[in-house]
């Protein structure tokens, strides 16, 4: 269930021809701009609406989104394009109902020199959940 959650987040995204998106690992020699996406993921305690047999059954998955880019302009545009990818987005996933996409949370653009490279990265946090259809 995590890998369809995630590979659902990671389709629309790369629906965007004009975004590079990297799943959890930038490769060597990448150029920003670009989205390094991490997934994670939860099984939510439902105190008023556990099934008959009392399993968890609504997942919700997590996708911070580092927006990458030479410089803060360059890594808001990134955020812009993710923003326009998922938010109020509702995904497909087989046997599953899923809710709009939300943006959860984010941090302010943040310089990196780590890699030799200066870049700016700027974090989106969206919330994916969903139940069994």
């Amino acid at each position: 269930m995590i890998q369809a959650h995630a590979d659902a987040i990671l389709a629309l995204l790369r629906a965007d021809p004009d975004l590079t998106v990297h799943d959890g690992h930038v490769p060597d020699g990448s150029e920003p701009p670009y989205v390094l996406v991490y997934v994670a993921d939860a099984d939510p305690e439902q105190s008023n609406s556990h099934s008959l047999t009392a399993e968890s059954t609504r997942h919700v998955t997590w996708a911070y989104c580092h927006c990458v880019g030479a410089n803060q302009i360059a890594a808001r545009a990134v955020a812009q394009r993710v923003r326009a990818a998922l938010l109020d987005v509702t995904p497909t996933i087989p046997g599953r109902a899923c809710w709009p996409i939300r943006r959860e949370d984010g941090q302010p653009a943040q310089r990196d020199e780590s890699t030799g490279v200066v870049v700016v990265d700027l974090v989106d946090v969206y919330r994916l959940e969903s139940v069994p259809a």
